[in-house]
This record gives C-alpha cells, structure tokens and sequence, in this order.
C-alpha cells in the first residue's frame, strides 16, 4: 500500500504541477491547495500526525521564502526521473535476483554507472538534445537507476529459503511465490529504493542547472556566478528542507 501511495505521489506531482490533475485554482491557492494534497497522502501513508506536521511546516517554509516555483520545477523533474527508475530498476532488480549470473554481469556495469562523475553523463546528451531539461533527464536517470536496481536485487535476494520452501510445499507457483512471498518480504528494500532514488535526483538540481534545466539549481548556480555566498546558502536550505520533507513522506517501517 505505501508502495502505491508513494509512487502514485509521484505520479500526481507531476500531473498537477502539468494542470491535468487538479482543477484550476486562483494563483494564490494553487499552493496551499498543493500542500494539503502533500499533507493528506503523508497521512494516507503513516497514519501519525508527526510527519504531517514535519511536511506542513516544511511545505510553507519554502513557500515563505519565496522558492515555490523553482520547488515545483525541481519535484516535477523529481517525479519524472523516479518514476523511470522505478518501471526499470524494479523489474531488472528481481530479475537479477533469479539470475545470480545476471547480476555479476551487471555489478561493474552499475558500479560505473555509480563512480562516473555525473557531470560526464551530461555531454553526449548535449550533443544529441542541446542544452535543456533533456540532457538533464537523461543524465540523472543513468547516475540514479543503480540504487533501484541494487536495493530490489538485495531484497528479493535476501528472502529466507526456508520461506520460499514452505511456500513451495503449500503448492504455490512461481508467480505466487514471487508476489506473495518474495516481494512482500522484500518490499522495505524497495522503498529503500525509492527513498535513494528521490535523494539520488535532488543531488542531480544543481548539475542539472548546469545546462539550463530549471529549478532549485539556477538560483544556486546564479549565486556561483555572482559570488553570493547568502542567495547560495538560502537555496541550498530549500534542497535540504526539500529532501528531509520527501525522505520523511516516504520513510516507510514495515513490520515482518
């Protein structure tokens, strides 16, 4: 359920921030209306009202400081990057998990994917798209889709043998055995998966600013430019205020 709920907060990020989700609202409530939604799903998600107030708080923080729409341009790309991550790394992760020889294929190939600087990734996407959100979308899905695919390996991996035999002896088959036993006890790790992904793609807003994405990074970039340690501190608190805000939503404890 708390899978769902986060990627389908996700999902509805960016619908709303596109004005397909949510009916049109005056400017001056667009926001509020925003948090509420943020508020309502971190509710759906941990049924305590301790990380509601932490996202309320936070949500207004920035919004005070006068960094709304550079937050929304930065979740919008957030939710995009996640949302790919999670359709591959999930998937490939589970199926690295069933194929022990798979994944000692792919472990140097991720651990390049990982160490690469991130800012190299950039160049050959704008060569082939120019300078745009584009490249920025493409760099950050190769630099983040390890963690997914890493965590998803390492908790359907883990599932106790004596488990799956037991499902076994009951007659479950292999797709039983995988949905009702494999992902379940693995499901943690998966958002695990997802919590690196989102920290994973905010890391990426200042590199991303670097070819003219938009978002939380151009402010930050612009204080480089000018040497303007405050307007890079003040940005640099939002991302941060952002990530705790996000990490706490989809901070999930799972009882097996």
């Amino acid at each position: 359920m708390a899978l769902v709920a986060g990627l389908g907060l996700l999902a509805i990020i960016a619908l709303a921030l596109t004005g397909l989700a949510l009916p049109r609202l005056p400017e001056d409530w667009a926001p509020l209306a925003l948090i509420l939604t943020f508020t309502a799903l971190t509710w759906v998600i941990h049924r305590r009202w301790q990380p509601c107030l932490v996202v309320a708080l936070g949500f207004l923080f920035i919004l005070n400081q006068g960094y709304w729409e550079e937050t929304t341009q930065t979740l919008s790309l957030v939710a995009f990057v996640c949302v790919i991550c999670m359709a591959i790394g999930v998937p490939v992760g589970v199926a690295a998990a069933h194929r022990p020889r798979l994944y000692q294929t792919m472990e140097p190939v991720l651990d390049l994917m990982q160490t690469l600087p991130a800012p190299v990734y950039l160049i050959p996407f704008v060569i082939l798209f120019s300078i745009g959100v584009v490249p920025a979308l493409f760099a950050s899905i190769i630099f983040v889709v390890p963690a997914s695919i890493r965590l998803t390996y390492l908790g359907v991996a883990s599932t106790p043998t004596a488990l799956k035999e037991a499902a076994t002896a009951f007659g479950a088959t292999d797709q039983q055995l995988l949905w009702k036993v494999e992902l379940p006890w693995a499901f943690p790790q998966i958002m695990a998966g997802l919590n690196q992904t989102i920290m994973l793609s905010l890391s990426m807003v200042v590199i991303s600013a670097w070819v003219g994405a938009a978002g939380l990074g151009v402010p930050v970039v612009r204080a480089l430019n000018q040497v303007r340690p405050d307007l890079g501190f003040e940005a640099g608190a939002v991302i941060v205020a952002l990530a705790i805000l996000l990490d706490r939503m989809l901070r999930v404890g799972v009882r097996r």
